[in-house]
């Protein structure tokens, strides 16, 4: 009963104290200035008596005591002392504690001295430090007492702060008295700071961060190290995240005041920059000619090319823009930034959902809609995505432009531009034998038609199209790398998506039939040069065994299925100069017609049987033997006087 009462009274006696007014709370404050002047003066005659004061000290120094405890009272109120939160009581509060406990000492040794009564020299100074020290003692105890009475029935979270510098010294001392917050610790990587302790808590290694969250039961490591570069600190953020962790990042007070900026964004990369050549001439001049007054189809109209092809066509002033596209999303957007574009221009924008591989759908598109050109784009070109879905790849890109070819034929339309790839030439994998396929299909089908003027054109990589590897590095240094490197030998040509998308337009006005163009594209560019020049220019460093303070670090993966270590734009080295100077016409053995037949009747048997083996294995049968035919021809002209 007795037990009970005093438990109830306990609790009722912390909510009183927790819920008092701010008024109240301040008189509390006050009051215990006022009673630590008694105590101190008792204090200090003990010190210096070497004994206990008794009842006699106490009558002598009652006019003295009331005097200093008004003053208390007063000069406590005056500096403000009674205002000023337990959880904001630092360094600035402290000096006026110190104030108080001054002005306090100069009132003991006047009003001493004014009633004639001895002291010795000492005694005033002893006074001022023990009440300096009960002050500031009196309110660290209540604070963590407010805190304990706070955290009592709030279920608070563990805490390590990563960075026991400037930073994470601030956040501990803020986060000392939040009751839903419990900080254990922090965690350096500088090893002179181990073992230390740094604002009241230890300093651990990274190494012992996983025993910690373990046996602390850790809920969130907070990030206090926003001198490190945004790379560094996702490598941390990501490595700490592993453990099972929340992980949270604190911006430097520089940042929060707007002294710095408060996210560090990558630099803009100019891709022309990596191309190791002139940019093409920006305009079209003489082959915008060629679309204008025209219904046009672009198949895969939402994709990198596909898109920047439609954007390009339309300063053409064409009567008709058909947009085939086989992703919702993808058409939604380009049918609603092109309508933007084409206002006022006369150009109807006709979005169709569609594949290509839709024979009934495209015949009657391209009837309804008066398709007089088809720029060809749609393709599944990811060489990791094409190799895992060999059957997908070759039912796309062989029959499918083959149907829509045929098509565009049937129709009357009056040409069709295929476009293509390097990796076309002597590939490895399934994907460039797809494309390289697809060029046969057409140049078949350009030697047979006669309404209709068939060509392909063929470039390397496009350097910022979905899959390329700028966005993949960039994506990567993000993410605080690494970067992935197949090989560092590894070369590829580049240009960008606007001069590939002119290329195309222009090879389509020129075109006769049956041709296959080639861009002089200039040397091709190492990966590894261009991994380096895209991590300086976003303005980070390489971290490596000579530089391991490096922000980003280059890993090499291996080359992938399919992939080469260096693309070529022609099988032969011939090529034949055209009406423009930077594109040529690639001289090349094809398939013959029934060669060509009967290696669409065995990938047709396959992709029947979905037999991704022998779907694989047809292609590159097929592509070999069109390769040997180009040896061949190599060899005769090489022995040829």
């Amino acid at each position: 009963m007795v037990s009970g009462w005093k438990l109830g009274d306990r609790v009722a006696f912390s909510e009183r104290l927790i819920l008092l007014p701010r008024p109240a709370k301040r008189a509390f404050i006050l009051a215990l200035d006022v009673i630590n002047v008694p105590l101190s003066l008792y204090l200090t005659a003990a010190l210096l008596t070497g004994g206990l004061p008794g009842a006699d000290w106490l009558r002598g120094e009652s006019g003295i005591l009331l005097v200093l405890m008004l003053g208390s009272a007063l000069l406590s109120r005056a500096l403000g002392l009674p205002s000023i939160q337990l959880k904001s009581y630092e360094t600035s509060a402290m000096a006026r504690s110190a104030a108080l406990a001054a002005l306090l000492a100069a009132l003991l040794s006047i009003a001493s001295v004014s009633i004639g009564l001895a002291r010795t020299p000492g005694e005033p100074v002893i006074f001022a430090l023990l009440f300096l020290f009960l002050s500031a003692a009196v309110r660290l105890a209540l604070l963590q007492l407010l805190i304990h009475l706070y955290r009592r029935d709030v279920a608070a979270t563990k805490v390590l702060i990563y960075g026991a510098g400037k930073t994470g010294m601030q956040l501990a001392m803020a986060l000392r008295s939040h009751e839903a917050v419990r900080l254990m610790g922090f965690i350096d990587d500088n090893t002179v700071l181990h073992g230390m302790t740094v604002a009241g808590f230890p300093v651990y290694p990274p190494q012992q961060l996983e025993k910690l969250i373990d046996e602390q039961k850790i809920g969130r490591v907070l990030l206090a190290m926003p001198s490190l570069s945004p790379p560094r600190q996702a490598q941390v953020a990501r490595r700490v995240a592993a453990l099972g962790v929340d992980v949270q990042s604190l911006p430097s007070f520089a940042q929060l005041v707007g002294e710095e900026e408060i996210v560090a964004a990558l630099a803009p990369v100019l891709p022309e920059s990596f191309l190791g050549r002139n940019k093409l001439d920006a305009t079209l001049s003489g082959a915008s000619s060629g679309y204008a007054g025209k219904s046009v189809l672009i198949s895969g109209a939402g994709g990198s090319i596909g898109s920047e092809l439609c954007r390009q066509v339309l300063p053409c002033a064409p009567a008709r823009l058909v947009l085939l596209e086989l992703s919702e999303l993808a058409l939604y957007n380009i049918d609603r930034e092109l309508r933007a574009l084409a206002e006022g221009s006369g150009c109807e924008i006709v979005p169709v959902l569609g594949s290509v591989t839709d024979k009934a759908r495209l015949a009657a598109v391209m009837k309804q809609q008066g398709v007089q050109i088809v720029l060809h784009a749609a393709a599944y070109k990811h060489v990791p995505m094409v190799e895992a879905n060999p059957e997908a790849g070759v039912f796309n890109n062989v029959f499918g432009t083959q149907i829509l070819a045929q098509t565009a034929i049937n129709c009357g339309v009056e040409r069709f531009v295929q476009v293509s790839t390097d990796k076309a030439v002597r590939p490895t994998g399934i994907m460039g034998a797809s494309k390289r396929l697809a060029e046969l299909v057409v140049c078949d089908l350009a030697r047979r038609a006669t309404g209709t003027i068939m060509t392909t054109v063929r470039f390397g990589n496009v350097l910022g199209s979905s899959g390329s590897v700028i966005p993949l590095f960039q994506e990567q240094i993000l993410r605080g790398g690494p970067i992935t490197l197949t090989d560092p030998r590894v070369t590829r040509y580049f240009m960008t998506v606007q001069e590939a998308t002119r290329l195309v337009l222009w090879a389509g006005s020129m075109a006769k039939g049956g041709e296959i163009f080639v861009l002089d594209m200039g040397k091709p560019v190492s990966i590894e040069k261009l991994a380096r020049q895209i991590v300086e220019s976003s303005g980070y460093s390489i971290r490596s065994a000579s530089n391991p303070e490096g922000d980003i670090e280059i890993a090499l993966t291996g080359l992938r299925p399919g992939e080469k270590l260096h693309e070529e734009l022609s099988i032969l080295p011939d090529l034949l100069p055209t009406q423009h100077p930077k594109l040529f016409q690639a001289v090349e053995e094809s398939l013959t017609d029934f060669e060509l037949a009967r290696a669409l009747q065995s990938l047709s048997a396959a992709l029947a049987q979905q037999d991704a083996e022998s779907v694989v294995e047809e292609a590159i049968r097929w592509v070999k033997r069109d390769l040997i035919k180009n040896e061949d021809r190599r060899r005769n002209e090489s022995a040829a006087p």
